[in-house]
């Protein structure tokens, strides 16, 4: 089962208002388990980078522009993904920025169906509380301590954590058989019990006689009867 936790930093909120993807990042998952494959790539937006993104992700426009634009990395990045499920949080804000580089070059969208949206699995989980990732990664113990500013892959292996905590922890292959490496435990030696005696005694029966005869009609008596 491969999945693909996914993140993007971009120039501003509104694709439709020109606004860029600058960097993407991605991290693999095979059976909810990190495999170290990631994809990370930033990207020359082809325009300025507004002062309130900048101050999020901390890209500057004379860093982007040393970089390919979306349309040289659509077949490596297409590639990466592959068929596999995108895990993101906040799906639907991603994907309409990929959706709008993919347009702007005659590729075909990313199916929404095919995202796993993290934000929502948070809120059915803690109803009414902060669900950000930061506040997730603080919930649910994952060491964030290194994030200062938004970055995308490094976003998306602390959601690669949080994800596999969301759902309820890694779910590897069932295997009924040993693996090759491990080690061989020796049998054990048990020693020999014989059966103990189970039967009451006579004392214990005499006993229970005259426990019968101090109720009045007991069941027991009725059913010798």
């Amino acid at each position: 089962m491969r999945e693909v936790v996914l993140d993007t930093e971009t120039t501003g909120l509104e694709p439709e208002a020109g606004h860029r993807v600058v960097e993407i990042g991605a991290v693999e998952l095979v059976h909810r388990m990190p495999t170290g494959r990631t994809y990370h790539q930033y990207l020359d937006p082809e325009r300025d980078v507004p002062p309130e993104a900048e101050r999020v992700h901390g890209l500057t426009r004379a860093f982007l522009s040393r970089f390919p634009t979306f349309p040289e990395i659509a077949d490596d990045f297409l590639a990466f993904l592959a068929d596999s499920p995108l895990v993101i949080h906040n799906a639907g804000f991603d994907l309409r920025f990929l959706n709008a580089e993919l347009a702007r070059c005659g590729r075909p969208p990313l199916d929404p169906s095919r995202a796993v949206d993290t934000l929502v699995l948070a809120q059915r989980r803690f109803p009414g509380q902060s669900n950000s990732l930061e506040a997730l990664c603080r919930r649910l113990g994952v060491d964030d301590s290194k994030r200062g500013l938004h970055g995308a892959l490094l976003d998306a292996q602390l959601l690669a954590e949080v994800y596999v905590l969301l759902v309820g922890g890694r779910q590897p292959t069932l295997a009924l058989e040993p693996a090759a490496n491990a080690p061989q435990r020796a049998a054990l030696q048990r020693r020999y019990r014989p059966p103990r005696p189970h039967a009451p005694s006579e004392a214990e029966l005499a006993a229970h006689a005259a426990f019968l005869r101090e109720i009045d009609n007991p069941l027991w008596l009725r059913e010798e009867e």
